[in-house]
């Protein structure tokens, strides 16, 4: 299984092809949703990297991938300039999952 990225930050890219991982950079919806049907169709994609930025123009469609419980997994990750959540997010999360507070 392979890992497979898809940015809008070159700096990105480039960094996670330093360790091997392929992906492009691209800007708008359209492209976004034309590479997530590419790769969907390719069975060695095992999971997909995607920026904060992107996963935002395309919640829907990533919300339906996750559902499927098909490959590829989708993980959501920050681009050079940091994360766009809040810090406890993670903790809010759980509170609000389990109703349990988190100190």
């Amino acid at each position: 299984m392979k890992f497979f990225l898809i940015t809008d930050n070159i700096d990105t890219q480039i960094g996670l092809r330093l360790v091997g991982v392929k992906g492009v950079t691209i800007h708008e919806r359209d492209e976004v949703l034309e590479i997530i049907g590419q790769l969907k169709a390719k069975e060695d994609i095992g999971i997909l990297l995607i920026t904060e930025k992107i996963a935002d123009l395309i919640p829907d469609e990533l919300n339906k991938m996750r559902l499927s419980k098909k490959p590829p997994l989708i993980t959501v990750i920050p681009d050079r300039h940091g994360s766009t959540r809040p810090r406890d997010f993670i903790t809010r999360n759980v509170q609000e999952a389990i109703g349990v507070k988190i100190k």
